[in-house]
């Protein structure tokens, strides 16, 4: 049993995604004469400040994230993303691709005695998992004990607008703190790639 921390890897975006945001959101206004190599940033805060978002939609960034299967739960509820998940039905932890253990994500909060529950319940998870293997059961079966601090991968791909989107609900306080702190990751990352789609959100 091992236990990791969220992660959040950027995998790809769409190629200078400032001038492709700029260039198609100008096909509006019949203004693309306009463009010049500044330009993007301040038409990109123009169009937010309008609420013309939909220009923001020629844009998409791709990651790769590492959460637990109670937050990829939420994750996924967000329905103009793309979304690939790691399959416990299709993964047989007890193989030597994986180690032959199981990964937990360590909930936030959790400290003392509480942890040290948790530590040992997940043990139990991976114990109960790896004999139920052992006796032949397949793992789409074996899944079934397996909790929501399994650790999973997801690959997501939002365009611009629905990064915002999912931003605006999961960096807020009232968001399960799990999956604030993979939103933080994300828009650390979102904004290194664009400030000005990004800034405005709090």
């Amino acid at each position: 049993m091992r236990i990791v921390r969220p992660s959040v890897t950027l995998v790809c975006s769409t190629p200078d995604l400032e001038r492709v945001v700029e260039h198609m959101g100008r096909v509006c206004y019949q203004s693309t004469h306009k463009v010049t190599e500044t330009s993007a940033p301040g038409f990109i805060r123009m169009v937010i400040q309008r609420g013309h978002e939909s220009v923001l939609e020629h844009a998409s960034v791709d990651f790769l994230v590492v959460t637990d299967r109670g937050v990829t739960h939420e994750l996924v509820r967000h329905r103009t993303a793309s979304f690939s998940q790691e399959s416990p039905r299709y993964c047989n932890y007890a193989k030597d691709q994986f180690g032959g253990e199981l990964l937990f994500v360590q909930p936030l909060g959790l400290e003392g005695m509480a942890l040290a529950q948790w530590i040992e319940h997940m043990g139990a998870f991976e114990s109960t998992y790896l004999w139920l293997i052992k006796q032949g059961t397949p793992p789409e079966i074996a899944r079934s004990v397996l909790p929501n601090s399994l650790k999973a991968e997801l690959g997501v791909t939002c365009n611009i607008r629905e990064w915002r989107h999912f931003l605006r609900l999961c960096t807020s306080p009232k968001a399960h703190p799990q999956m604030r702190e993979v939103a933080e990751l994300i828009r650390s990352e979102l904004l290194k790639l664009s400030t000005p789609c990004f800034e405005d959100i709090p």
